[in-house]
């Protein structure tokens, strides 16, 4: 009986361990964890080698007597995150914390803040990064940022046309400049409009060679930063000149087009929608797009729902920067 309680003792989670060994494994575990020692500490302490407390505290592990558990601040939402992560297959979902039903004073600044920071922790100094010229959600982010003593990154290169209406140019400018600023690249501009009338006006500035010689680096990217549009342009696209036509947007909406990213218009399931809008576009390709390692998406609110998500399916994007709201919803709809 005594030998069976002995054994019983002995037994931590499943794990034999010597009952000798138990209050020592004990009070490693709570001079290590508890009271914040060193292990160099613990050992002189308790006459025994650093080794041996290193392998008593793995014990400690193994049995179950320490346990490590990850306790979540408030306003962060890491298992939301890694469920929209796991379920689109993403390689990092961040979720600004914006509310339950934030409205779009509250979206951008939210955003903002949470692609600036993402950007300053995962941006390598070797990276080249490639831009959209017309979103006021990825301008906000770049305007956060904080330069740090270490270059961040290579080059910033935009890949959609920045020339149009005055006011829009120098947003689509600014974004540039602001984001090689802060990272300490090179800027590089695509000087010309984003759409043109014709597939004729296109192949002439394409034509170009400093046009071509920007486009020509779009394979060698290694991160883009773009938004998601619905197919309703947002204000400052439809002001900048480069607008698709409202017969146009009937037109892709006709053959189930519900957003764009870089003007490469995709379907619900994700689907790239060829149009003859394609070839007026002086931009990344939709194949070179998807062709980059990393691929960040900032875009959140109701509205953009529906194209978030087809972004998602279709690969467009592999890093997503959103609303808490959205989230949820993408969540509950893959």
């Amino acid at each position: 009986m005594a030998e069976r309680e002995a054994r019983r003792v002995s037994m931590v989670e499943g794990v034999d361990v010597p009952p000798e060994h138990l209050r020592l494994l004990c009070k490693v575990a709570r001079m290590y964890h508890e009271r914040g020692l060193r292990q160099p500490e613990i050992a002189a302490q308790l006459h025994i080698s650093q080794p041996r407390v290193s392998r008593l505290l793995k014990k400690a592990v193994e049995t179950g007597i320490v346990r490590t558990t990850v306790v979540t601040p408030r306003g962060i939402h890491a298992e939301l995150e890694d469920l929209v992560e796991q379920r689109y297959d993403l390689r990092d979902v961040i979720v600004a914390d914006t509310g339950e039903q934030a409205d779009e004073r509250v979206l951008l600044p939210a955003l903002g803040a949470a692609a600036a920071e993402y950007l300053e922790t995962t941006l390598t100094g070797a990276d080249r990064i490639g831009i959209s010229s017309w979103s006021s959600t990825l301008l906000t982010g770049v305007e956060m940022m904080r330069s740090r003593p270490a270059k961040m990154a290579d080059s910033v290169v935009q890949v959609l046309g920045g020339l149009g209406a005055q006011n829009a140019q120098a947003h689509a400018t600014r974004l540039t400049v602001r984001l090689a600023q802060v990272t300490g690249a090179e800027a590089v501009y695509l000087p010309a409009p984003g759409l043109v009338g014709s597939s004729t006006t296109r192949d002439a500035l394409v034509a170009d060679g400093h046009v071509a010689s920007v486009m020509a680096t779009y394979p060698e990217l290694t991160v883009l930063l773009a938004g998601v549009g619905s197919l309703e342009p947002s204000e400052l696209l439809r002001e900048s000149g480069n607008a698709v036509a409202e017969s146009e947007q009937e037109e892709l909406r006709a053959q189930g087009a519900v957003g764009d990213i870089c003007l490469r218009f995709f379907d619900e399931a994700g689907a790239h929608v060829p149009s003859g809008l394609d070839d007026r576009v002086i931009g990344i390709d939709a194949t070179t797009l998807r062709t980059i390692p990393r691929r960040v998406a900032v875009a959140g609110g109701e509205r953009k729902f529906t194209a978030i998500r087809a972004a998602l399916r279709g690969d467009w994007a592999n890093v997503l920067i959103t609303d808490l709201s959205t989230a949820q919803r993408l969540a509950d709809a893959a």
